[in-house]
């Protein structure tokens, strides 16, 4: 019988470029409204709009979140920064060049850890201006449009570009590397992380290699990816694609593609472009920068608990599993929530169950926020508590907590107006079994007779008669006493 000939393996190797929109009230270079979803074209100025004779003047908020955002990422600070142009025509891009940073970046050399232990290395975090934004008639992106309009509102907007080292060897973990950002720079307030809106956007530089090979191979940079599912899958489908071409004797050429969503490929947009090309030279209209030590200092110790210090103190002080502290790090209001819960409970376990469960049921189908409920951490918390000691079954609970989420108020005082108090009374709860028995003798022949299933029937009967008000595990252990 004939072998199957081994695969060759080959080892992916990608590397990442960020691009994290700041929330400034104004833009990095001139005083217009950094702003989303505004009309086209009305948070525009002369220097955006490259108009003779217009200064830049910089944004010093936005050098203070690069700065956060830098020391979040265990980047060292440079003491002296400075601007500039990177000519390329474009039509949203007014000036001809944008301004940016080359050769002497504001943040560089930090790294991020995965959850798998592997090490990202960071090059470097530089800040620049966003370029506007084309709105393409007729069709989804450029590709069958009719004609393309120019919206400016996002020119100018500051930017922190990071670019990782090509250290991660998977489409899993891009994926997660861009979760972690996400969360950082949410936690840190800097940025709303949202990929739909592209306030963050990714390019992903992808290779593929021999195994134990240690020379790179030529890499593709994929472009138009607005979710996280779309970077992983866009980077899947080119190291397929990289990968049958190289096993069909062909090479890989390195260009610019575009991921389609429709048809889950990726596309060629045009070749790649060398740093040599954008012909950088140090911006005349703006100084270089100097930046204090203890202007750095005072950033780094007014940084906030980052992501992955909330995680280990969720599964060393509450008791959380990683899964569980993983979703309250993600969310981010969802961990404050039940933080502030976890003040009146020690029962962290429930009130993450229930967060993460019916309350999330109910925010996703409301599309609300935690915090844009009725429902208050202190009766969450009380409603944990009602639960724990007695007063109401889970059932009753699950049944108060939308007027909660809806209208609010204090879970036992609304137990008391409904009338939900739980049947805890061992005659009263005998007595309703003794009925239901009375009233099923052929099932309680054929149970006594071997047919174990008619155990949850009588469970039910009962559960049924006394509308979900017995206590649950009272129920189970008396039935089961009371058919012998």
């Amino acid at each position: 019988m004939a072998t199957a000939a081994p695969q060759t393996q080959y080892e992916t190797v990608i590397g990442l470029e960020v691009h994290v929109q700041l929330k400034t009230d104004s833009k990095l270079f001139d005083p217009s409204p950094n702003a989303f979803g505004d009309e086209p074209n009305i948070n525009i100025n002369t220097p955006c709009l490259g108009l003779p004779g217009a200064l830049p003047v910089l944004n010093e908020r936005a050098v203070e979140y690069a700065i956060k955002l830098g020391l979040a990422l265990n980047c060292n600070i440079a003491e002296v920064t400075k601007f500039d142009r990177k000519q390329y025509f474009y039509p949203d891009l007014p000036k001809g060049y944008q301004i940016s940073q080359y050769d002497y970046p504001i943040c560089e050399h930090g790294n991020m850890v995965l959850s798998n232990g592997r090490k990202v290395r960071i090059l470097r975090a530089h800040l620049e201006e966003d370029a506007g934004k084309l709105v393409h008639a007729g069709a989804v992106g450029l590709a069958g449009s009719d004609y393309s309009l120019v919206d400016l509102n996002r020119a100018g907007a500051p930017l922190v570009e990071i670019v990782s080292e090509p250290d991660i060897r998977s489409a899993e973990e891009a994926r997660e590397y861009m979760q972690q950002i996400r969360n950082i720079v949410r936690y840190l307030d800097v940025c709303d992380g949202n990929l739909e809106e592209g306030s963050m956007r990714c390019d992903a530089n992808v290779s593929i290699r021999l195994v134990g090979a240690t020379e790179y191979g030529t890499k593709t940079e994929i472009k138009n990816m607005n979710s996280f599912r779309s970077v992983q899958r866009a980077i899947e489908s080119e190291v397929a694609r990289q990968t049958e071409l190289i096993e069909s004797g062909g090479r890989v050429t390195q260009e610019s593609r575009l991921w389609d969503e429709a048809t889950q490929t990726t596309k060629t947009m045009r070749s790649k472009e060398e740093a040599h090309d954008y012909r950088y030279f140090p911006d005349p209209d703006l100084r270089p920068l100097a930046i204090s030590r203890e202007q750095v200092d005072h950033i780094r110790q007014t940084l906030p608990e980052l992501p992955h210090q909330r995680f280990e103190r969720l599964v060393k002080g509450f008791g959380l599993t990683e899964y569980d502290a993983g979703v309250m790090v993600e969310f981010k209001e969802m961990g404050d929530f039940f933080e502030l819960a976890s003040e009146h409970t020690d029962n962290y376990k429930a009130l993450s169950n229930w967060i993460q469960g019916d309350i999330t049921g109910y925010l996703k189908a409301n599309k609300l926020s935690i915090f844009e409920t009725k429902l208050t951490p202190t009766a969450l918390a009380e409603l944990v508590h009602l639960v724990d000691k007695g007063t109401i079954s889970s059932a009753m609970a699950k049944k108060l907590l939308p007027d909660l989420l809806a209208e609010g108020g204090a879970p036992e005082k609304l137990v008391a107006e409904k009338g939900l108090v739980q049947i805890t009374d061992d005659g009263a709860i005998r007595a309703v079994i003794q009925k239901v028995m009375d009233a099923n003798p052929k099932n309680v022949e054929d149970y006594r007779g071997g047919k174990d299933k008619l155990f949850g029937f009588f469970v039910g009967q009962v559960m049924k008669e006394t509308k979900g008000s017995a206590n649950p595990e009272m129920v189970n252990s008396l039935v089961k006493e009371m058919l012998g």
